[in-house]
């Protein structure tokens, strides 16, 4: 594995809404008072919220750490189903039950390389501000590439020296984040280059093939259903390829969620 893990205890605790900003019509920034484990947090890590106090959604929704301010964390959600826009309409006051904190950080720490590349899809961006600072404290080159479907979904929040591609053509480059990948990368000859990443499983599979046919390190955080968090459910099973070529499967929740792109066998 490429990546760290943070061993700080996993909470259940009740919190509450601090500040809930709406970027667009679907999508938004939740902010929840966390004096217990705001400041153990790394960059990657995730956290799961039941969004309601009854039975629809019975499960809790995972959320990536977006930021930490304090002794508040922020999480950046997009509406796709009733838990999520229940978060979207939260008020101030609110409060959520959430597991924190869950899942490995990415190899922020690692020596091995100068120049940070963040590729991001569309929601996954979520986790890319709080890397990007981590990255900055320690002397990284940061640089952001950014994917959606249209100019709409572009989110750069907290980030700096990005560049963008949108399948519409609406902002930036015409075609995919692994397009832009594809342009920029010769502008970095000379460079210590890792890519961190987190989108959907598509472009991640893709980026993988990219990455893995050039020897370019690459840190893919999957998104995934996870029910629990927790490896009960059994509701995040990923295939993992071993370093003898043996496939297994892990829960994703207990094995990453930032995984070696290496690693990971992407369904066909």
């Amino acid at each position: 594995m490429t990546t760290a893990t943070h061993a700080a205890p996993v909470r259940d605790l009740l919190l509450s809404v601090a500040d809930n900003t709406r970027l667009t019509s679907s999508i938004h920034v939740l902010k929840l008072r966390a004096p217990e484990f705001a400041h153990v947090f790394g960059a990657g890590q995730f956290l799961e919220i039941k969004t309601s106090n009854g039975l629809a959604p019975l499960l809790r929704r995972p959320y990536s750490i977006h930021r930490v301010e304090g002794d508040c964390i922020e999480v950046m959600g997009k509406v796709v189903g009733i838990g999520t826009k229940q978060l979207y309409d939260a008020r101030v006051g609110d409060r959520f039950q959430v597991l924190a904190p869950l899942g490995n950080t990415f190899g922020y720490d690692r020596d091995d390389f100068d120049t940070a590349l963040l590729v991001s899809g569309g929601i996954g961006v979520a986790p890319m501000a709080m890397l990007e600072e981590e990255l900055l404290k320690r002397g990284k080159t940061v640089i952001n590439l950014i994917g959606a479907r249209t100019a709409e979904d572009i989110m750069t929040r907290h980030l700096s020296n990005w560049s963008v591609a949108t399948d519409d053509g609406t902002m930036g480059l015409k075609g995919t984040v692994v397009s832009l990948l594809a342009r920029e990368l010769p502008k970095l000859r000379g460079s210590h280059v890792r890519v961190f990443s987190c989108g959907p499983n598509r472009m991640l599979a893709a980026l993988s093939a990219f990455c893995n046919e050039r020897g370019i390190a690459c840190e893919v955080s999957i998104e995934s259903t996870m029910g629990c968090g927790i490896g009960i459910c059994y509701g995040c099973p990923v295939r993992i390829r071993d370093a003898r070529g043996a496939v297994r499967n892990e829960l994703l929740c207990q094995y990453g969620s930032v995984l070696d792109a290496r690693e990971v066998v992407w369904d066909e």
